[in-house]
C-alpha cells in the first residue's frame, strides 16, 4: 500500500458529534470525581491504611485533595492537605505537587487557616 493515501470520509459532522457533547463529557467527569472522592473516603477507614508508608499516605492525600478541588469542594480538599502535612510534612513543603496543590487550595476563601499560613511561610500561591 506504499504511494496510497486514505482518510476519514468527510461527514459535514462536527467533531463534537462523534465524540459526544462538551455538557455529557461535563457529567462524566463530575461522575467519576464523585465515584473517586467516596473510594477515597472508603479507603482511609481500612485496616491497610496505617500500614502504608506515611509518604504514600500523603501522596494518596494530596490526589485526593486534587479531586476535591475539580469537585469544586475546597473545604474538603484544605482539610486532606492538613492530614497530609501531619503525617508527611515534607510531601506538601517540599514537592512541587504538595505546593501545587497548597496553594490551590490557599486562594480560597474557605481555607482553613493554618494552611493559609502555611503557603504564606512557604512563599505560595
Amino acid at each position: 500500500m506504499t504511494g496510497t493515501t486514505t482518510t476519514a470520509p468527510r461527514s459535514g459532522r462536527r467533531p463534537w458529534n462523534w465524540l459526544g457533547s462538551p455538557q455529557r463529557w461535563s457529567w462524566a467527569k463530575s461522575a467519576r470525581l464523585r465515584h473517586g472522592t467516596a473510594r477515597h473516603e472508603k479507603a482511609t477507614t481500612r485496616d491497610g491504611w496505617r500500614w502504608l508508608p506515611a509518604e504514600h499516605r500523603a501522596a494518596h492525600l494530596i490526589d485526593a485533595a486534587r479531586a476535591y478541588l475539580q469537585a469544586d469542594d475546597p473545604v474538603n480538599a484544605g482539610r486532606v492537605l492538613m492530614e497530609a502535612d501531619r503525617i508527611a510534612p515534607a510531601e506538601i513543603r517540599h514537592r512541587p505537587a504538595g505546593r501545587d496543590v497548597l496553594a490551590q487550595v490557599a486562594h480560597d476563601p474557605d481555607a482553613p487557616t493554618t494552611l493559609t499560613h502555611l503557603a504564606a511561610t512557604l512563599g505560595v500561591g
